[in-house]
């Protein structure tokens, strides 16, 4: 029987164990829906790539991709961590980071990244909770956060498979920043 706590997404109430270096791919159609409602430059860096799922897309739809991931699973540069990088060259920044680290990713892409750089994560909509968060999110508002109105697939270790389909009630959101941006956050619906 499942817990509430698996039903809303908790990972440390869960009743499965988590995937390791908490890999859960992001379904391709998610940058379409960000895309429709964000403008980003022409070159993208996904910094935690994973199998290339939203790389491969982003590339379909005219964008030039920088793909890496901690990680070696075949695509883009793996065994590159992010979290050391000391500039960003390659644009923009979107990706679905690892949960466990997610404070980590975005106050990274923020740091190494010039004024007027756009940086969009892929984030359970619980991310805006926590005290922690409260003065992050007071010094760096996201610009916007594109909540989806239906739930967004991920699958756990990259397998869309149905049976490997993450199929709970976790509610999930493009959280973009804009490198400078101070001012209010526009909330939004999308899907």
């Amino acid at each position: 029987m499942k817990t509430i706590y698996t039903t809303i997404g908790a990972s440390n109430h869960s009743d499965t164990i988590r995937e390791e270096y908490d890999f859960y791919a992001t379904f391709p159609e998610a940058i379409d829906r960000l895309l429709e409602v964000e403008t980003f430059s022409d070159t993208i860096w996904e910094p935690a790539c994973g199998m290339g799922h939203l790389s491969e897309r982003m590339i379909k739809l005219g964008k030039t991709v920088y793909s890496t991931d901690l990680i070696n699973r075949g695509y883009g540069i793996g065994g590159f961590d992010f979290l050391k990088a000391t500039e960003n060259t390659h644009g923009d920044i979107i990706t679905n980071p690892p949960y466990k680290v997610t404070m980590e990713f975005i106050e990274k892409a923020l740091t190494i990244s010039g004024e007027g750089t756009k940086i969009a994560m892929f984030l359970k909509l619980t991310f805006l909770e926590g005290k922690r968060r409260k003065p992050f999110f007071q010094t760096n508002p996201p610009q916007k956060i594109h909540i989806f109105s239906s739930r967004a697939v991920v699958a756990k270790s990259g397998d869309f498979t149905a049976a490997q389909i993450n199929e709970n009630a976790i509610a999930y959101a493009w959280f973009v920043w804009e490198k400078g941006y101070k001012g209010n956050t526009v909330v939004d619906w999308i899907n």
